[in-house]
């Protein structure tokens, strides 16, 4: 017992004076900033001194020999959980990897940008979010859009799996199958078996739409990578090249990426002033992103935004700081709302955490996380749909009866495609619109994608018109920026709270 206690005591000693060195700068540092008092310091290091005794205890006692790493990454997964932040988490060596993969520009999967919620209740399961399908992929082809819920994979529930798991289900061999089932609105499910394939994140797309004489410069930014950058650039060159008299920049589906990347292409725009800033608990890692003149390339171009509710984070860094700037007229559907910034910590075994490090502000000092930007116009891309339409579909989908038309009939022309259409709404009560473009999209699959669809897509036409008015300067200029629109908010909700009590 004697040499077992002494033991025990060298233990805690060694793994007191190991968290501290590791925790220790960590710790010292935010409470220097924050002000509290000393003895805080003490109760964090009994903590830490507690949790060593723990761990020793479950190594060398527990029933059954218990490997250290399944109680370390535990450890650290469930003080990531207690946060109750979806972005806080811990990354073992797979998550690593993948989120290695995903910056790098390829991996094995099925396409899906997701997040999850890491507490879940019986009243609100923490489902899988889409936050959007990654265009092209085996995700965006078997239908599945930004909003869905991913309530099942491979048959099993996913409120309690662990973001590790879900995307150790998602990614993988190339060619094989996953099954996941849908939920989509409050009630309508569906099953979809998604055949992983290279997922290659792409950062930018372009082209030119004509509108009567007018030329317009078309600019899909997908991702925001270290790639994104010198890929708008090459854009903007081609636009000006070819004499565009104005840009349509579309971030609609564009789950983020690098907040460094973002503001460079902000000052792209931008002559002066902040373009974004992250404010943090320590003043030492808050920072303000500010434009330079010298990185002006595009100046007095009407520009228009197009955004939805699977544009998140980097993207509404973009859209936030042209809004406030009066630079851009933004349409579509008003933004996700992640306002919030994440670093990744590389651990010692090649795992890691990402932590909520700081909340980054718009140029009008605006964070727009749990909120959203709204669009200066609200323009939906497709009408709401009643759980019969969506169950109609569906269906449509699970029948693969465009599949089997479109091999049966190959290359078919835009009339024979708008002629179908309406042979299908016979049996599926659908706009005919979104008959015409789920036709066109499969008669495609085997030629390039399309950049854009004018047919289908209102949001775009949209944009075209309001470039085509020719008071563009005028027009934005009237538009809020996103402070005075929260400030409105406030006021109202004020207002509506104090009738209320009356």
């Amino acid at each position: 017992m004697n040499l077992h206690s002494s033991k025990l005591r060298i233990f805690r000693a060694a793994a007191f004076a190991l968290c501290f060195f590791v925790s220790g700068f960590f710790v010292s540092k935010c409470f220097a900033e924050s002000g509290q008092k000393k003895d805080a310091q003490v109760d964090s290091s009994e903590y830490i001194r507690t949790i060593a005794q723990i761990f020793y205890t479950l190594q060398s006692r527990f029933v059954e020999e218990v490997d250290p790493e399944v109680l370390y990454k535990g450890a650290l997964d469930g003080m990531m959980k207690s946060l109750n932040d979806p972005y806080t988490v811990y990354l073992d060596t797979s998550d690593m990897r993948s989120l290695n993969d995903t910056t790098e520009g390829a991996f094995y999967g099925v396409g899906l940008s997701i997040s999850k919620r890491n507490e879940s209740t019986a009243e609100n399961p923490a489902y899988v979010d889409v936050i959007s399908p990654i265009e092209g992929t085996p995700g965006y082809k078997a239908g599945i859009q930004a909003g869905d819920k991913l309530i099942e994979i491979n048959g099993e529930p996913t409120p309690e799996m662990s973001m590790e798991t879900v995307l150790s289900k998602l990614r993988g061999p190339k060619g094989e199958g996953v099954e996941v089932t849908v939920l989509r609105g409050k009630s309508v499910t569906f099953k979809r078996t998604l055949i992983r394939d290279l997922i290659e994140v792409p950062t930018v797309e372009f082209g030119t739409v004509q509108s009567g004489k007018n030329l317009y410069g078309y600019m899909k930014l997908i991702q925001f990578t270290p790639d994104t950058v010198p890929r708008v650039h090459e854009a903007i060159d081609s636009f000006k090249e070819k004499k565009c008299s104005g840009l349509i920049i579309d971030l609609r589906n564009n789950p983020g990426g690098l907040l460094d990347s973002a503001a460079k292409i902000g000052d792209f725009f931008i002559d002066q002033g902040p373009i974004v800033s992250t404010k943090s608990r320590l003043a030492f890692e808050s920072r303000s992103i500010n434009a330079s003149a010298d990185n002006t390339i595009v100046r007095d171009m009407p520009i228009v935004v197009l955004i939805n509710k699977g544009s998140a984070s980097a993207s509404e860094i973009l859209s936030g700081a042209l809004k406030d700037n009066h630079l851009a007229y933004l349409i579509g559907e008003r933004s996700y709302g992640k306002g919030s910034v994440q670093q990744v910590m590389t651990l010692k075994h090649n795992d890691g955490i990402k932590v909520t490090m700081a909340r980054y502000y718009t140029p009008s000092d605006t964070n727009i996380d749990k909120i959203g930007i709204p669009p200066d116009k609200e323009i939906k891309l497709s009408p709401e749909y009643t759980d019969e339409q969506t169950k109609a579909f569906v269906k449509l989908s699970e029948d693969e009866t465009i599949r089997k038309y479109v091999e049966d009939h190959p290359d078919m022309s835009e009339n024979d495609i708008a002629a179908y259409a309406k042979v299908l709404q016979k049996d599926y009560d659908l706009d005919l619109r979104l008959l015409r473009r789920l036709v066109r999209i499969e008669v495609g699959r085997t030629k390039d994608p399309r950049l854009y669809d004018l047919d289908f897509d209102v949001q775009l036409v949209e944009a075209m018109k309001v470039l085509d008015q020719g008071n563009f300067k005028k027009l934005v200029k009237s538009t809020k920026t996103l402070k005075e629109l929260q400030e409105e908010a406030e006021a109202k909700a004020a207002q509506d709270d104090s009738q209320t009590k009356k």
